[in-house]
């Protein structure tokens, strides 16, 4: 067994320290920025330390390209949705635009919304933002989906559910 096939001895610190500027270094080819990299670095290793004990992890580089590759998808994500609304305020008269505290407070509540609709089945999202986006009725998201209302209603029930739990959690 190869030295970095056995669990690593290390400790967090360790670990941060042996491949924190690697780590940085990938993430800044993928981005190009260094300060976002640096912060992606950082919060990689926030969730190393939140998720698992270092001892048992096996393959570190692996296991941080993992953790990294979700911290810069949620990154990416965020972006997408910072910039659609910023693109929809951008439409509105400059009188009605609101705060600086209060569009930090619509993409927080954006970024929750879309973190639960993430964990929901595909047609249960779908019906959801059907509802919501397009104001279609549960009869017609029922035609565009292939499903009964009643199942309609269920989806609707769940994302609304998960909607609410998850954004009381944070």
């Amino acid at each position: 067994m190869s030295s970095t096939a056995r669990p690593s001895e290390h400790s967090p610190t360790e670990l941060y320290q042996a491949h924190h500027s690697w780590l940085q270094e990938w993430l800044r080819r993928r981005l190009g920025c260094r300060h976002d990299a640096a912060d992606l670095a950082h919060d990689t290793f926030v969730r190393v330390l939140a998720g698992r004990h270092t001892d048992t992890i096996r393959e570190p580089r692996a296991f941080l390209t993992t953790l990294a590759q979700r911290t810069l998808f949620s990154f990416w994500r965020r972006r997408e949705l910072e910039r659609a609304y910023l693109d929809s305020l951008s439409a509105m008269p400059q009188t009605s635009a609101p705060s600086e505290e209060s569009r930090a407070q619509v993409i927080d509540a954006l970024m929750h919304i879309d973190r639960a609709l993430q964990r929901l089945p595909p047609k249960a999202r779908q019906a959801f933002l059907y509802s919501q986006l397009d104001e279609l009725s549960y009869s017609e998201i029922a035609a565009r989906i292939g499903t009964s209302v009643m199942t309609v209603r269920r989806y609707m029930k769940q994302a609304i559910t998960l909607c609410v739990t998850v954004r009381l959690s944070a």
